[in-house]
């Protein structure tokens, strides 16, 4: 079961004016369920997203960045097609052709420049994308389009996730109330070099196209750059911030207004909850662990630990079995990389509970207190470096038997 995450309430996740959802059955992987999404938007949204730096990046990453540097003038974003149960990364020239063929079909449905088209596919990776059912089911997902949508739309593009992620917020920009909901999927495979596996969020506000740029590359260096359950960084990763411009406010023009600053506090707000969805759902996790380091010289070596601590397998599975063996923790810190690391001026925190400090185990830390801590759900492990004044968070799991068993049967 996720970790503390319930399935998202239906009738809390806000319609967003200027954006329709439509889901289908196209049996594209397994037949009986939801694995087809369109996404329609109005004229005049803005769009722009973030995408895997994995070199062997999936086709419908190649396409959605062709896309999104080719639109001309008026000519923006109309219509987003996802797909689950096959990627369609590791296919070639073969792959290419068909994530075209798909925005292709989409157009000649909805009347506009295939170019106009962005898709997305998560799933199984090198194999061939089934597109002639993707193509057949777009009639049925427009028929069912609807602004109500995002809570099917969020299970529509599950893969190994157990529970659909989605939210809303609504915020005061000015004296206008301006609203955003977002949906995202990922549960294994998750080290994201940019963003999650798939992520939506999208917002009535009116915003230029080089702010809505800038605030979801923000958000994504705050929220899901900071996750990760495996190590994996995915073919296909995606996070996409569309801006309808449906609110009835000034256009955001300015940088360094308090309108682009509330704006962005809040698409960045909604994309943290997103992303710690993703890892309270990691495959087979039974804890959510918060790993801060303070007092770096930099946010990058601050990283660096905190990342060198999350992606250790002897640390994640101490935390599965509520074994505090935390001397793991003192050796992941130690081969970080950080080469001039002073270990005597590290203390290191479980919650509020100080381990160990002076280089090794503290006088004051009894086994039986870290137990304790190490049983609950959820956890933070607090590295104090006493070198700056930088700190970085991020967000991990443990590792369980449950996730060799879902990577194991993946594909049957």
């Amino acid at each position: 079961m996720p970790v503390n995450l319930s399935p998202p309430n239906a009738a809390s996740l806000r319609p967003i004016d200027g954006v329709m959802l439509g889901i289908t059955e196209s049996g594209i992987r397994k037949s009986g369920r939801k694995d087809l999404l369109l996404i329609e938007l109005a004229a005049g949204a803005r769009v722009a997203g973030v995408f895997t730096q994995n070199r062997f990046c999936a086709a419908p990453v190649v396409l959605c960045r062709q896309h999104l540097s080719m639109l001309d003038p008026g000519q923006g974003i109309r219509a987003l097609v996802v797909n689950t149960g096959v990627a369609n990364a590791g296919t070639g020239k073969e792959g290419l052709q068909h994530a075209r063929e798909t925005c292709v079909a989409a157009a000649e449905l909805l009347g506009c420049r295939a170019t106009q088209v962005l898709p997305f596919s998560t799933g199984v990776i090198m194999e061939p994308l089934p597109v002639e059912r993707i193509a057949a089911g777009l009639p049925d997902c427009i028929k069912a389009l609807r602004a109500d949508a995002w809570a099917d739309a969020a299970t529509a593009i599950m893969t190994t996730d157990t529970i659909a992620k989605a939210s809303s917020q609504q915020v005061s920009i000015g004296q206008t109330p301006v609203s955003l909901t977002g949906i995202a999927k990922g549960a294994g495979m998750i080290h994201p070099n940019m963003a999650t596996m798939l992520g939506f969020i999208a917002t009535d506000a009116r915003v230029s196209d080089a702010l809505v740029k800038a605030a979801v590359l923000h958000a994504a260096q705050q929220s899901f750059n900071c996750i990760t359950v495996d190590g994996d960084t995915s073919t296909n990763d995606s996070f996409m911030l569309i801006a309808t411009g449906r609110a009835e406010m000034a256009e955001i023009v300015d940088a360094n207004s308090a309108e682009y600053l509330a704006f962005r506090d809040a698409v960045t707000n909604l994309a943290i909850e997103l992303a710690q969805a993703i890892v309270r759902d990691g495959e087979g996790a039974t804890k959510l662990i918060t790993i801060r380091v303070e007092t770096g010289r930099n946010v990058e070596e601050c990283r660096q630990v905190a990342f060198a601590i999350a992606h250790s397998p002897l640390i994640k599975t101490a935390f599965f079995a509520s074994d505090p063996n935390l001397g793991r923790i003192l050796a992941a810190i130690g081969y970080a990389g950080i080469d001039d690391l002073a270990v005597e001026s590290i203390s290191l925190y479980l919650d509020d509970l100080l381990v160990a400090e002076h280089g090794g185990r503290s006088a004051s830390y009894q086994e039986s207190a870290g137990q304790r801590v190490m049983q609950q759900s959820e956890i933070t492990v607090r590295v104090v470096l006493n070198r700056g004044s930088a700190t970085a968070v991020i967000w991990t799991c443990d590792l369980s038997h449950d996730y060799v068993t879902i990577n194991a049967d993946y594909r049957s």
